[in-house]
């Protein structure tokens, strides 16, 4: 099913009848730069998607040679002819990016990106705040900023909450483009998938995912989150808390009897 809006040209809907939403990024003579408008066509998908019961999992893709370039420099230069030599506007910007950095990480539905092309930046950061990530072969990602005196400092937050301090160091200090195969390695993405097999890779995912319970996989997607913040013990006290609460519930209650009986279960996603 597709839906029409004014945020078209930018980033495209389509639900299938397994439940995944994919969006796509769409402004490929920009190299799918996060510009205001697509930052908040994203912010406005991500929102409508959480509260959406019909949407079971988000695929991220994007058109065109390059998955994401990162923030819009062009707009960004024009942003510094304020009286504040652009400060109020920068710090717009970064806020709002910011918000949809999180508005992936708090969706209650799990959100994979599908990448072709090159993801630097901001873009890099945009795969990186996914819950899961599938590349092309040919992917190559980056967080370029020292080649022009701007350190990738949001990036950053999400990059070192995927690899390793020492890659996510190497990747921000050099700011070389790492292959997709290396992006494996390091965790930054999944796998890497011949360019042709890529989207059938990522909805066999998708589809996997999607058939699960809905609020178990909310649940369960919370909870990561929250509990990689803690310390040990109060991350097993409230991962305890989360299991006897999950415990209790009706799709909880129904997969245990399913497996117990050797059938299919029947998700009533509560």
């Amino acid at each position: 099913m597709q839906t029409a809006r004014p945020e078209d040209d930018l980033l495209l809907d389509a639900l299938d009848q397994d439940g995944v939403l994919r969006l796509t990024l769409n402004d490929p003579k920009r190299r799918n730069a996060l510009s205001e408008a697509m930052l908040g066509a994203l912010g406005a998908a991500f929102a409508k998607a959480a509260h959406d019961p019909a949407v079971r999992v988000i695929v991220l893709a994007a058109n065109g040679p390059a998955f994401c370039a990162g923030h819009d420099l062009k707009e960004m230069t024009a942003g510094r002819a304020g009286p504040d030599q652009g400060r109020a506007y920068f710090a717009m910007v970064m806020a709002k990016c910011a918000g949809v950095m999180q508005a992936i990480v708090h969706c209650p539905k799990p959100v994979i990106a599908e990448v072709t092309g090159i993801a630097t930046a901001a873009g890099c950061q945009l795969v990186a705040s996914c819950d899961l990530a599938i590349a092309a072969d040919t992917a190559q990602f980056s967080t370029p900023g020292v080649h022009i005196g701007l350190f990738c400092s949001t990036p950053m937050v999400a990059l070192s909450r995927n690899v390793a301090d020492k890659f996510a160091m190497e990747m921000l200090l050099t700011g070389d483009m790492t292959p997709a195969s290396r992006a494996a390695e390091i965790g930054l993405v999944n796998r890497a998938v011949p360019t042709e097999a890529l989207q059938q890779a990522t909805m066999e995912m998708a589809r996997k995912i999607a058939s699960k319970s809905s609020m178990t996989l909310a649940t369960g997607k919370r909870a990561y989150y929250a509990q990689r913040e803690m310390g040990l013990s109060d991350a097993y006290d409230y991962a305890s808390a989360v299991m006897v609460d999950n415990m209790l519930a009706t799709d909880a209650t129904e997969g245990i009897n399913a497996f117990l009986q050797k059938r299919p279960p029947q998700w009533q996603d509560a």
